[in-house]
């Protein structure tokens, strides 16, 4: 857990600030506190849990929400503050997925809470930028959450342009075919399905940026208001671009069994030309292969290379007929 506070005229921010200090801190309008607490362990959301009930004296359906994972991205309004639950993401190791990172948190007019299990570099950053310039916490309470989702927002696009380069990538090689039919198969099918992650993902929280960023909330001044804006502009291109990739995934699946059906369509002239010229072949040797006494060149000296000649013949008079046809082109 850390704690920063910010008094109008101070020139730094403070930090490691304990949490006896909190409740004094918070009646004073013009302190601006920011605790961020990292729960990963039972010790560590027994304190949160300690700190939300009796300091901020939070909702419990709100730390009920807070102790949980895999919540839904919503905002909610209490008279004093703001709950809201977003999500980050980032990127596998060497690949195009990714996974989601949950981030609850409350905005009241003087103090930011935010509440997680994992390292998020958004909030890594904006604490790096108050060490060294308090300027952040001069803004207020809302333009120190609205750095915190900006940034958030922000690490979405290298995740973007990991899958721009992706489906580059897969676009060449579905039509160069250099692997495994189903290999490039399964990396579509990969693709797409982070890919609607990544829509999924942005559109259920775009609704709760819209709400932010359009001044329903007193929490939100309006002097913020356009950052937040920002921020929902920057979110909607990023479902915008998801959605493209989404067309783009598809157009690949139509490629791919196009290409499939032509090396398919290949196989078969091959097949088609092979049994067309050993067709007639076949003929003649099932004719003289009958056991009748009174056939033509029977008895011929000269018979077995008579009919092996008339086959020859046959057959490249076939090749030439398919040759002018274009069979081979």
């Amino acid at each position: 857990m850390e704690i920063f506070a910010y008094k109008e005229g101070e020139k730094a921010v403070r930090e490691n600030v304990s949490t006896d200090e909190l409740t004094e801190l918070l009646k004073d309008k013009k302190v601006i506190v920011w605790v961020d607490l990292d729960v990963r362990s039972k010790e560590d959301l027994k304190e949160a849990e300690h700190i939300y009930q009796n300091i901020f004296k939070f909702h419990h359906l709100t730390i009920e929400d807070c102790r949980e994972a895999r919540n839904q991205p919503k905002v909610e309004e209490f008279p004093e503050y703001l709950f809201f639950i977003v999500h980050g993401i980032k990127s596998k190791a060497k690949t195009s997925n990714f996974i989601t990172k949950e981030l609850d948190g409350y905005l009241g007019h003087n103090f930011v809470v935010t509440n997680r299990n994992e390292e998020f570099r958004s909030i890594d950053s904006v604490k790096k930028q108050i060490r060294t310039n308090p300027r952040i916490f001069q803004r207020g309470a809302a333009y120190l959450l609205h750095q915190i989702l900006d940034r958030l927002v922000d690490f979405y696009m290298p995740i973007v342009d990991d899958f721009d380069r992706a489906i580059n990538e897969l676009e060449d090689r579905v039509y160069e075919m250099d692997t495994g039919e189903n290999i490039i198969l399964e990396e579509i099918m990969d693709v797409r399905r982070s890919v609607a992650r990544l829509k999924r993902i942005s559109t259920r929280q775009l609704e709760v940026f819209y709400r932010i960023s359009h001044g329903e909330f007193p929490q939100i001044p309006e002097n913020v208001l356009p950052f937040y804006r920002d921020v929902y502009d920057h979110l909607l291109r990023i479902s915008d671009m998801a959605e493209s990739y989404r067309d783009l995934i598809s157009g690949l699946f139509e490629i791919h069994f196009s290409v499939t059906a032509n090396k398919t369509n290949e196989v078969m002239k091959v097949l088609a030309i092979f049994s067309a010229t050993m067709l007639p072949m076949t003929l003649l040797s099932g004719i003289y292969g009958m056991n009748f006494e009174n056939m033509p060149l029977l008895h011929s000296q000269y018979g077995y290379y008579i009919t092996l000649g008339l086959m020859v013949v046959i057959f490249g008079g076939l090749l030439v007929y398919f040759w002018r046809k274009g069979w081979f082109s």
